[in-house]
């Protein structure tokens, strides 16, 4: 029977010595260590510095005029809560408004969203709401159950 070797070999070729660029004229990658003569590519750092740059060109996005309106500063943000959420926080009978829900813990303190109630899930207490929007579908369900809804005005502190 053959004796067995443990021994693996990989195959010749397989395994290659690394380039050691800049040691010395006589390597081949001497020098100037394969890089060429100047020019931006044969600096440190990379290549491209940003996406977008065109060679020291002023750049396609500072060519193009800056026009138009953007809604940003106006934008209104709201706190999304569904009525089974309320339903598992809130006893029977209670007001549910924004200091009712900080209480709880559906919004921070220093949040100065908005709240919307969604009709998510099933809501079977009574509850009497008082919030900036609701959903037709919430609105239906907490008067099904017997609660009322109040649509308040935002503030102009809240909206900003």
């Amino acid at each position: 029977m053959a004796e067995y070797n443990p021994i693996l070999t990989a195959p010749v070729g397989a395994n290659k010595k690394p380039k050691r660029v800049g040691r010395g004229s006589s390597s081949g990658l001497g020098t100037t260590a394969g890089k060429g003569n100047k020019g931006q590519q044969s600096r440190t750092g990379t290549g491209v510095p940003y996406v977008g740059f065109e060679g020291g060109q002023m750049p396609l996005y500072r060519r193009i005029a800056r026009k138009g309106f953007s809604n940003y500063p106006f934008k209104k943000e709201y706190v999304c809560i569904n009525v089974e959420q309320l339903n598992s926080k809130f006893n029977d009978g209670d007001t549910v408004d924004k200091k009712a829900l900080i209480e709880k813990g559906f919004i921070s303190a220093k949040s100065s969203s908005m709240v919307k109630i969604l009709g998510n899930g099933e809501v079977s207490k009574k509850l009497t709401i008082s919030v900036e929007k609701i959903s037709e579908s919430a609105k239906a369900k907490i008067e099904k159950a017997g609660g009322s809804v109040k649509i308040i005005e935002a503030t102009a502190e809240e909206t900003k």
